[in-house]
């Protein structure tokens, strides 16, 4: 019975997971343009891009382990 929907889970989470990446990509960019228009070096802006950058290379890894195909 919970067999038979394994395709539609898996499917259903892999949306979420494209989802999740396309967020976290934006996010990645967003944080690259604030590092460059400071004139200052801030660490803590340095912080937020890295996060930003593991979190995003993280779930694109998950992606590819997954084998789902980004659009």
């Amino acid at each position: 019975m919970f067999f038979r929907n394994k395709g539609k889970l898996k499917r259903e989470f892999d949306e979420k997971l494209v989802n999740l990446i396309k967020e976290t990509k934006e996010d990645l960019q967003q944080a690259k343009v604030i590092e460059e228009l400071l004139n200052d070096y801030d660490l803590e802006i340095l912080a937020q891009r890295k996060a930003a950058e593991s979190i995003h290379f993280y779930l694109f890894k998950e992606a590819r382990i997954r084998r789902v195909l980004i659009k």
